[in-house]
């Protein structure tokens, strides 16, 4: 160990400036929206211009840019207008940022299982959930690996329903040659601090609906109808505006965005050739019409080979400076208390009062997959600053830590 201690190199890191693109750009565009006096979206023009050369980046109608990738989820969730007990199926392993807003809206989060090897819904798991008050589908394109569109869409298309898309990992990812967020009816995307491009927090909502489009401005106007000839507060809505001084960021990191993404791939494509072969460990599995943007790098770990699985491995490369993180989320989405003790607002369950009971049902037995691919992942950090030599370091301490845990196991 005294060996590795000694060869450990810093990795840039998403959290701080080693591994972010901000610099000047962004500094003189702020200087430039300070300058205007005006930091409210409503008079200013930065959000304004990052909304269309979003759109245009994507080559969608409209993008709506807003405060968080929560809301970016809440405002697709509020334009989708589910009544109280409606249904919308998502995942069971993504951010309680992309579930909080699903009961804001009244309606019941209800999980789909997972692939294992993707950590992605696909047609099947969703079908098997589906019901009569189902009222839209979300898909989670983790990590920045798309899911399997083509059978969603069709599956949707099927029950029409609308496919909101969270996108928020997935930056520059593309399934059949389409940009991630774009193949479904809204695309969510999120600007927070650890994604490919970011404002700090922020996010932005892509459609080509133009009905869902003004149901979304308005949603992030507190549903005030700006410009209208008698406007009025439409319907109930919150404030979720981007600020010009996260605007003007944005402007600066979006001509960054592509070679952002063709930097991960690059260095993710190295670590893939260089772990290729190696006992218990499988790279990302990447569906063949698609095109991963690796938000992170991940490894399926198999817990047979492995003694100790992806913690074991885990605590050797912690010990070797890489921050990676077994489970990801530690446990799957419904086992946190806001659905298992079902707290919400106040002492009134709302609105699980009103759910189904199979809805509602998290038994371990209904989600193998998602347990599965809980125990396997281990998460690599990854972003665009990372060197041959810091993917070399990361690959060789991986092939050092599979031969200290297998070694130390005999």
């Amino acid at each position: 160990m005294e060996r590795n201690a000694q060869l450990r190199l810093d990795l840039p890191s998403d959290q701080d400036a080693s591994g972010r693109t901000l610099g000047l750009e962004e500094i003189a565009r702020l200087s430039d929206a300070i300058d205007t006096g005006t930091l409210t979206s409503t008079k200013g023009n930065f959000v304004k211009e990052f909304e269309q050369q979003f759109a245009q980046h994507l080559g969608s109608r409209f993008a709506l840019a807003c405060s968080s990738g929560t809301a970016a989820l809440h405002c697709a969730f509020a334009a989708v207008n589910p009544n109280p007990g409606d249904e919308i199926v998502t995942t069971s392993i993504t951010d309680m940022g992309a579930l909080t807003p699903i009961l804001y809206q009244g309606a019941i989060p209800v999980f789909a299982d997972v692939d294992r090897h993707s950590y992605n819904v696909t047609a099947d798991s969703i079908e098997r959930v589906l019901s009569d008050r189902t009222r839209a589908i979300v898909v989670t394109h983790l990590f920045g690996n798309p899911c399997e569109m083509r059978d969603i869409l069709a599956l949707a298309a099927r029950h029409n329903l609308p496919v909101i898309e969270d996108a928020a990992q997935a930056f520059g990812a593309t399934y059949d040659r389409r940009p991630a967020g774009t193949l479904g009816t809204i695309g969510c995307f999120s600007l927070q601090q650890g994604k490919h491009i970011t404002t700090g927090e922020g996010g932005i909502v892509v459609t080509d609906d133009e009905s869902l489009a003004r149901h979304i401005y308005l949603f992030i106007n507190k549903a005030w109808g700006y410009g209208d000839p008698h406007p009025d507060h439409y319907f109930l809505a919150l404030n979720y505006r981007m600020t010009e001084l996260q605007g003007a960021v944005a402007v600066a990191q979006l001509p960054k965005l592509d070679d952002v993404v063709y930097a991960r791939m690059a260095s993710a494509a190295r670590m893939t050739q260089f772990i290729s072969g190696l006992p218990g460990v499988t790279p990302p599995t990447v569906a063949p019409n698609a095109c991963h943007s690796f938000w992170k790098y991940c490894l399926h770990v198999d817990g047979n080979q492995i003694p100790g699985g992806a913690v074991a491995l885990a605590a050797q490369l912690k010990a070797r400076g890489i921050a990676c993180a077994p489970r990801y989320i530690q446990k799957p989405a419904f086992d946190c208390q806001i659905f298992r003790q079902q707290r919400t607002f106040g002492n009134s369950r709302f609105p699980f009062t009103l759910a189904r009971p199979e809805a509602v049902d998290y038994s371990r037995s209904r989600f193998p997959e998602t347990y599965a691919a809980l125990d396997s992942v281990l998460v690599l950090p990854w972003n665009e600053n990372y060197t041959t030599e810091h993917v070399d370091y990361i690959a060789t301490s991986l092939r050092e830590a599979v031969a200290e845990v297998i070694g130390d196991a005999v």
